[in-house]
């Protein structure tokens, strides 16, 4: 048991963390197993369950030692269960066992199963705050090197796809446009706009001249402060050797905090905005009466963008109660997983990485975390689309151009990666499984 608890604390938290954000003091990497332990038989919040039809197959706390021995996944909604009940000393007994026959070096079941019993642990221990600070994704150590976030959009299609989806919609909106503006409240390490640069260079005829307006949020899950002026250097440097005209801004602010002022939207420039992945961490009506998601959608609408798009997980860890959350959350993350398996060798490094920086901090923050500090806020397709509706959008279907393109590249890996259009939206999934959504509006 000892060697696997070294396991995990390595592979969780062994990086260099020199995050500024992170207090050694509130919670040290190096004792979090230990604290872990010591604080298992702590009373833990609890919730209700809900009426998931994968719930039907959990195990009652009360029956800890059933006959037959349990797979990880049946131990793991056992333990999701018992935590819900307050029956946090079953809840630690099936975490010890999750914890010795687990390993995040093993198939897509095994992988998935390590992560998400530390996220039970961390939720038994109130400790998921810290964990999901320390586990916050690493700058590339050079420019030559990907980050673990900019790999997984790589390497997984639904995520890759919907960047393609956005960046499809936006290039035909460029269309008799002399001067496109384009804000996107996080840009993550700039690879959309690289891909969008290098389109632009490839269009006949004259190139309008782009702007794009960064917001800098000092609590990005993607940067260091400051670090989108570096991205933005990068991507002046490509759009000067393709002969692309264009500009970069960054704008210093809580995405919360910013308003139509500080984006400068200027007379004869066709505005558009694009939310990648981003939404989804502005707190919406269940955490406080400000509702920042939505005071953000109609802040944008204010601006009368030409184009809007969304690009965002399809699953909901928003408003779920704790027990049918998680059960959602395992559902979708073995899908994604799955689908790493296809595209990655299991001994892969940059897959450990994908999923110890990218998935495994989200997946912390979804089972461990309640009210303002669970920030990884998925929704469903149909709940963005009634938001953005209520803000006063309405649907610009994705072109059948676009949707017969990816359909062709989707086709060249493994054909378990679905793409179907709904309501004017691109859905992209493994198996049945949708995974992520794109959708434009107007």
């Amino acid at each position: 048991m000892r060697l696997k608890l070294q396991e995990l604390e390595r592979a969780l938290l062994d990086d260099d963390n020199n995050d500024d954000e992170y207090s050694p003091e509130m919670c040290p990497p190096v004792e979090w197993a230990h604290r872990i332990e010591n604080e298992l038989l702590h009373d833990s919040p609890k919730e209700s369950s809900s009426s998931d039809s994968n719930l039907s197959s959990i195990t009652s706390s009360r029956e800890i030692y059933p006959k037959l021995p349990r797979s990880p996944k049946q131990l793991l909604l056992d333990c999701a269960a018992a935590i819900s009940e307050g029956n946090i000393e079953g809840a630690s007994l099936m975490i010890n066992e999750l914890r010795q026959t687990v390993s995040i070096q093993g198939d897509p079941s095994q992988r998935i199963a390590a992560y998400m019993v530390e996220g039970l642990a961390a939720r038994v221990a109130a400790s998921g705050k810290c964990l999901y600070k320390a586990l916050k994704c690493k700058e590339p150590p050079s420019l030559d090197r990907l980050s673990a976030m900019q790999i997984l959009f790589e390497v997984c299609p639904c995520f890759k796809f919907g960047f393609m989806a956005a960046n499809g919609a936006i290039m035909e909106s460029f269309k008799g446009e002399k001067k496109v503006h384009i804000i996107d409240f996080d840009i993550s390490q700039g690879s959309q706009y690289m891909t969008l640069i290098q389109t632009l260079a490839s269009q006949p005829g004259e190139r309008p001249h782009l702007r794009l307006t960064g917001v800098d949020d000092p609590e990005s899950v993607q940067r260091t402060v400051g670090g989108l002026k570096l991205v933005g250097l990068r991507l002046e440097a490509l759009a000067e050797a393709l002969a692309v005209p264009f500009k970069f801004e960054a704008i210093a602010s809580k995405t919360s905090d910013v308003t139509p002022a500080m984006l400068n939207c200027q007379a004869g420039e066709a505005v558009m905005v694009n939310f990648a992945f981003q939404l989804h961490h502005m707190p919406d009506e269940s955490v406080s009466t400000v509702n920042e998601r939505d005071q953000l959608l109609r802040m944008v609408k204010s601006l009368n963008p030409k184009l809007v798009t969304v690009v965002e997980q399809d699953v909901n860890t928003n408003t779920s109660p704790f027990l049918q959350r998680f059960v959602e959350a395992y559902n979708y993350y073995s899908a994604v997983y799955e689908s790493l398996d296809a595209t990655l060798p299991r001994e892969s490094q940059d897959r450990v990485n994908v999923e110890k920086q990218c998935l495994a901090r989200d997946i912390v923050n979804i089972v461990a975390c309640e009210g303002e500090e669970r920030i990884e806020r998925y929704e469903v397709a149909g709940k963005w689309r009634a938001r953005m509706m209520m803000a006063g959008f309405s649907s610009c279907p994705i072109s059948s151009s676009i949707s017969d393109a990816i359909r062709k590249l989707i086709s060249q890996y493994c054909d378990r990666y679905k793409v179907k259009e709904e309501k004017g939206a691109l859905h992209f999934g493994w198996e049945d499984k949708s995974l992520i959504v794109a959708s434009a509006w107007r």
